[in-house]
């Protein structure tokens, strides 16, 4: 079994009008931080926030009337679950899905509210997906699998055709693997359509599937942890994707998590658009290894958009903690009325907010009749933060960023 260049046409043709035709735009400022020529392709702008509603509904449209009635289930941390959800809804078919126990609560919100029923069970897409094969066979449902299905893979593979006809002088597609449904798509797309295009896969550090795979190694022993791209964390590629991508992959890059997060904080902060943490890896490569990608044409899809609130203020504040722009600055002087007001004054003259104040006398390491603060303050940069320091120093009030 194989992917074909027709399946995905004939995807095409099946989905046009279904879903939105996202645009693919060159970003100037984070071509300029890159160094490489980037092209965004923006599919968090579908309906449901991710390009998953592409495959899903290729599949849910071949199905036969008798599989519709039966209904279908699927496994999926999020977005596969919120596509299927939504399309299975307008096409009047049942739906139950399960997730994974630290699914982000957005996305679990997301897909009830699209009318599934969502059973909540395992630690991993692994585990909930050995639950939901074992609920197909309780109750007789079609299983939709997320990734390894050729169905699946040729709706993702449109991604691809779209990308090219908007951008046909790409040189370079970093594609992000999970399972490997969305490279398999993409990489037989783009290939067929542009035989030297270059096709690199990105992957989580902590779930390294598709290059232990490649190595012999079985990543589902060593891969695990709680990386921000929950979207891709899987530790079993599958078989029939790996099959179909390994011919046409040149090389796959592994990604720590600081770069995930810069990548999410810099769509939101450049392009003004929400991504999650798996929907920028494609960001994250050109971070993580700008010299593979300087002076050449890269293409990059977000994937999705579907992050939690929280974690998202999250990722932007640790950004400004790295960019020093929100520093903790540590002051010891004499316990008497007036220091922190004069401290004060002076971050105040200096152009910074003060954010937070915590005030210890009990500290064994500061004299008995001295005082320690910690000030958290946020400034516009690196520079202006040294500024300050420079300036409460010359006050007679060296601080210590802490």
């Amino acid at each position: 079994m194989t992917l074909a260049f027709d399946d995905i046409l004939a995807a095409r043709d099946r989905l046009q009008g279904h879903i939105e035709r996202t645009p693919c735009r060159r970003s100037r400022t984070l071509s300029e931080i890159t160094g490489a020529d980037v092209w965004v392709k923006f599919e968090n702008l579908q309906f449901t926030a991710a390009y998953k509603e592409r495959g899903a509904l290729n599949k849910l449209l071949q199905l036969t009337e008798a599989e519709k009635k039966r209904g279908v289930i699927a496994a999926s941390a999020g977005n596969h679950s919120q596509g299927l959800a939504y399309h299975a809804a307008r096409l009047g078919i049942p739906v139950t899905i399960v997730m994974p126990r630290a699914t982000p609560f957005v996305k679990v919100q997301q897909t009830r509210a699209h009318g599934a029923e969502v059973v909540i069970d395992g630690d991993g897409y692994d585990e909930a997906s050995a639950f939901a094969m074992k609920l197909r066979e309780e109750r007789d449902l079609v299983f939709v699998h997320p990734f390894n299905d050729l169905d699946v893979m040729a709706g993702q593979g449109t991604v691809a055709l779209e990308m090219l006809e908007d951008a046909p002088d790409l040189e370079i597609l970093p594609i992000p693997i999970g399972g490997g449904g969305l490279i398999a798509g993409m990489a037989t797309a783009a290939r067929h359509v542009k035989p030297d295009i270059k096709i690199v896969g990105v992957e989580p550090a902590m779930y390294p599937s598709f290059t232990a795979k490649m190595r012999g190694v079985n990543a589902g022993v060593s891969g695990g942890g709680a990386t921000i791209a929950e979207g891709i964390a899987v530790k079993q590629v599958g078989d029939l994707s790996y099959a179909v991508v390994r011919p046409l992959v040149d090389e796959v890059l592994l990604i720590e998590e600081p770069f995930f997060e810069r990548a999410v904080a810099l769509y939101c902060n450049v392009e003004k658009t929400v991504t999650e943490g798996a929907g920028a890896a494609s960001l994250a490569a050109l971070l993580a290894y700008p010299e593979r990608f300087r002076g050449k044409r890269c293409g990059l899809v977000i994937t999705g958009g579907n992050i939690d609130t929280r974690l998202l203020a999250s990722v932007l504040t640790r950004e400004l903690v790295r960019e020093q722009r929100i520093v903790s600055l540590r002051i010891i002087g004499d316990d008497r009325p007036g220091l922190l007001a004069t401290v004060s004054a002076i971050i105040g003259r200096m152009g910074a907010n003060i954010i937070e104040v915590a005030h210890n006398r009990l500290a064994l390491d500061v004299p008995a009749k001295g005082a320690e603060f910690d000030i958290l303050i946020e400034t516009r940069d690196a520079q202006h933060t040294q500024e300050i320091m420079d300036a409460l120093r010359e006050a007679g009030y060296p601080p210590r960023a802490v």
